[in-house]
């Protein structure tokens, strides 16, 4: 969770629809864009979350008659058979545990304390590192995906969200090869990075308003998206202790986040 999850749902969204609008942003036809007809997630129905969603979703997601795209949390380990064993291509996104954990602490906080005092960072961060964490302990989860993509690079894509930020269009490009649909020209990328712009994304009247899941505004789902962002709130103990984590949990594997 919070690892770029909605950013890549829109991704996603927009490069298997490419071919059915190639309007370019010079022109672009509001009516043409799936973006602009509902938020991400509920385009993209979080398998385990459609018992909280408020809207039914798009996508039957037991019909497996024509391709789909799905979201989940859930660690590879639990993930069925039909899903490991089946045709089907995962994208994993991963981010850096220091920033994963502060944007968890921002959107917590909005969702269940609007106007109570916040979650102490200090209780939100021994939460982290002890593996009190939804869907599982991060790092587990994270070198579960990575060890698998290495053994299946064409089941799995690991991206970082780091890699993703700093190289979007080549990045970009390597999710819509590994999809199937390819872009044809530069201008297609282009098109869907500027579609999928945190900046835009944030100011569409879908996201500004109503919400996808109950309890969770569409608004929160949108904040800076930022790199770094932890050096803002951690302290040098708590970036030591995490950084520790990541030497002993993901560096043995050859994971750097």
């Amino acid at each position: 969770m919070k690892t770029g999850t909605t950013w890549l749902k829109a991704l996603s969204l927009c490069i298997m629809q490419n071919k059915n609008y190639q309007t370019g942003h010079g022109n672009s036809h509001e009516h043409d864009d799936i973006l602009t007809m509902g938020n991400p997630h509920f385009h993209i129905p979080t398998i385990e979350g459609t018992i909280y969603a408020t809207k039914a979703a798009q996508v039957d997601i037991y019909d497996a008659s024509t391709p789909r795209l799905l979201h989940t949390h859930l660690p590879y380990a639990v993930l069925p058979d039909s899903v490991k064993n089946s045709a089907c291509k995962i994208v994993y996104i991963a981010r850096n545990p220091k920033d994963t954990l502060i944007s968890m602490w921002h959107f917590f906080n909005s969702i269940y304390k609007p106007n109570q005092d916040p979650i102490p960072l200090e209780k939100a961060f021994d939460c982290f590192c002890s593996g009190v964490h939804p869907f599982g302990p991060f790092f587990e989860h994270v070198v579960e995906y990575w060890k698998e993509s290495q053994k299946r690079p064409r089941k799995i894509l690991f991206i970082k969200y780091e890699e993703l930020k700093s190289d979007p269009k080549r990045h970009i490009s390597k999710i819509a090869e590994f999809l199937g649909r390819p872009f044809a020209c530069e201008e297609e990328v282009d098109d869907v990075l500027w579609r999928c712009s945190l900046e835009r994304l944030k100011n569409l009247e879908v996201n500004k308003s109503g919400s996808s899941f109950l309890s969770t505004p569409n608004k929160y789902l949108f904040r800076k998206g930022e790199v770094g962002d932890w050096k803002n709130y951690l302290t040098h103990e708590m970036e030591e202790q995490i950084n520790q984590r990541s030497r002993i949990k993901l560096e043995p594997f050859g994971l750097f986040l």
